[in-house]
Order: structure tokens, then C-alpha cells, then sequence
């Protein structure tokens, strides 16, 4: 989905999406999710409507873009032969005994602060996928980027973190910090890996994200 809208972006051409990937986060946020028939039947009986393109270092993403924890979690997971919800959840237990949150510098709309964080997501849709809605309030047509800042996570805020994140509640959660700007600048003491909606790429010290409004066409259902 990334690559192939990601060419799509900008140029007016429609995306007919059949969700076929381990999380479905760009096709649950449009309703389209469930079986490749009704995939099929949006195609033929949908309507075009145009989202936004967001960019983070320069790459486009449509569902989420992040660092941290989260960027870790996705270059293991693409090494693995089998995936799916399960293994990334075995996955994603493993690599938190060892993961240390991270210090970051957030800058938008003439704002700037320190943020200490789990992880750090930058949402257009929003879900990463499963049902997981990291930016409950995130639409994919209003010209913004949600970003939301995960707090260190211990064993005592895990589960109530993991069950408001598919609840759809996660800004209530205690520590938990959402932005919403069309343009955001993260700093971090270190390079590390970026993911955009699960593609990973070596990143630097300075990252900015962007969003470029109602730029990729794509067949949604009609009701």
C-alpha cells in the first residue's frame, strides 16, 4: 500500500485498495476492511475522495509514522518469515525488558518542548492497524497530523496503556501527550530507525514531518 500509494500521491489517479496486509490500518480507518469481496464490490460501487499525503524525512506514509519503540518493533517484524497480530504482540513483549524511552525535543505551530517518551507517533489516520487507534481523533482528510507522545511504559501502566490504545481512549491515559499541527520537527540525541506504516529507514538526529492536503485519490464505500 505505501509504495504503490505513495506514486499515487499527487498525480489525481484513483487507488482502488483490497486490504490483504497484517494490520489494515488505512483500510479500517476508510471501511474497508473485511473480506477481498467486499473489497471488490467498493471498487465497483464506491466513490473516489481524496486524503492527505503525509511525508516524515521526506517519505510518505497515509496511516502512521513513528520513532522509538514503535520503529524497533517494525524492522523486527519485518525480518520475520511469519507475521500476523499474534507474533507481532510476542514480538512487541519481548523487546519491551530491554527498551529504554528516549529523550525528544517537539516543535510546531512556534511551540517547542522536551518530551520523554516510550515511543513517538505521528498519526494521519487513526490507527496503526488492528484496531489499535493511537490518534483516536485523527481524520484523513483534514490537512493535520496527530502526533502523540507515549510515556515510559512499566509494569504497572502496561495493560492499562495496551487496553486504552484499542479502546480508542488513549488520550486519557495518564502521560499521554497528543499534538495536532500540519508540521512538526522532532529532535533526538541519536539517529535511529524511521518507520512509515511499517517501512523502516535509517533516520537521523532531526526529523520532519509534513502533511500534504487531499492528495491521494482512493475508492472508499459510497455510504
Amino acid at each position: 500500500m505505501n509504495e504503490i500509494a505513495g506514486v499515487l500521491s499527487g498525480t489525481g489517479v484513483t487507488l482502488g485498495l483490497i486490504p490483504c496486509g497484517s494490520g489494515n490500518g488505512l483500510g479500517r480507518h476508510l471501511g474497508i476492511h473485511g473480506s477481498i469481496e467486499r473489497a471488490l464490490e467498493v471498487l465497483r460501487t464506491g466513490r473516489p475522495h481524496d486524503i492527505d499525503t503525509g511525508f516524515a524525512d521526506g517519505h510518505a506514509f497515509f496511516t502512521a509514522a513513528g520513532i522509538g519503540f514503535e520503529a524497533e518493533i517494525a524492522q523486527r517484524f519485518n525480518q520475520l518469515q511469519h507475521r500476523g497480530f499474534a507474533r507481532y504482540l510476542s514480538t512487541s513483549a519481548r523487546a519491551w525488558r530491554d527498551w529504554q524511552p528516549q529523550d525528544y525535543v517537539v516543535s510546531h505551530d512556534s511551540h517547542r518542548e522536551s518530551v520523554r517518551a516510550f515511543t513517538l507517533a505521528v498519526a494521519n489516520a487513526n490507527q496503526y492497524g488492528n484496531n489499535a487507534r493511537i490518534a483516536p481523533a485523527a481524520r484523513l482528510d483534514d490537512g493535520l497530523l496527530d502526533l502523540c507522545v507515549i510515556p515510559p511504559v512499566r509494569w504497572f501502566n502496561a495493560v492499562p496503556l495496551v487496553t486504552r490504545l484499542f479502546r480508542g481512549t488513549i488520550a486519557h491515559a495518564n502521560g499521554v501527550r497528543l499534538f495536532c499541527s500540519d508540521h512538526f520537527v522532532v529532535e533526538r540525541t541519536t539517529p535511529g530507525p524511521l518507520h512509515t506504516d511499517g517501512e523502516v529507514h535509517a533516520a537521523g538526529k532531526r526529523l520532519e514531518f509534513r502533511i500534504h492536503p487531499r492528495s491521494l485519490r482512493v475508492m472508499i464505500p459510497s455510504t
